[in-house]
């Protein structure tokens, strides 16, 4: 009976996660991943195929996590956003990784569409086609202030997380009612 791989397996995945989330694909190395997990290479290959296999296999992992443990409301995009702006607050690889992706890897994998559309299809009800308008528009408010340049965000007067988690509430909250006003939401 061969050995249990689980241990292998998890200890792979945690280094490239890391490995993912600072260098990107391109920049990532599976030589640094093996080391890092205290696997070898082919371990690595047999387990989850190609590099960018298990990239894609992170960065979906990462998407899922997120959606888990971030609660959707349709009906409250405001507290949706304080509460995703928390998450990414707490774990900023994700963002990092997502981020990567859209860079690197500019074309969706079914699975990551999968993560979009459920909130998308939540939120038809209440903004028609607007939806995926209503989605991007709380999402980039949401990651505005951890994408934006540290040469800028140096410039802030202070580092208080918790008045910038009220702003962002209360920019989605503003463009929700934005849509609403312009006809955008029904």
């Amino acid at each position: 009976m061969p050995p249990d791989a689980t241990e292998t397996k998890r200890r792979i995945l945690d280094a490239a996660r890391r490995e993912f989330a600072e260098f990107g694909l391109a920049g990532a190395r599976i030589d640094r991943i093996a080391e890092h997990a205290s696997a070898n290479k082919r371990s690595i290959y047999v387990h989850f195929g190609p590099k960018e296999d298990l990239f894609d296999l992170i960065v979906i992992d990462a998407l899922r996590t997120m959606a888990d443990a971030v609660r959707f409301d349709a009906g409250d995009l405001p507290g949706y956003a304080g509460r995703l702006y928390d998450h990414l607050l707490a774990e900023p690889s994700t963002l990092r990784l997502s981020t990567w992706a859209n860079l690197e890897r500019p074309s969706s994998t079914d699975d990551e569409g999968t993560t979009y559309c459920k909130k998308v299809d939540e939120l038809r009800p209440r903004y028609g086609d607007a939806a995926v308008d209503a989605l991007v528009l709380t999402l980039g408010l949401v990651t505005a202030w951890f994408a934006a340049s540290p040469a800028l965000t140096s410039l802030a007067p202070s580092d208080d997380g918790a008045a910038r988690r009220s702003i962002v509430v209360a920019a989605v909250a503003a463009a929700v009612a934005a849509m609403r006003s312009t006809g955008a939401a029904t």
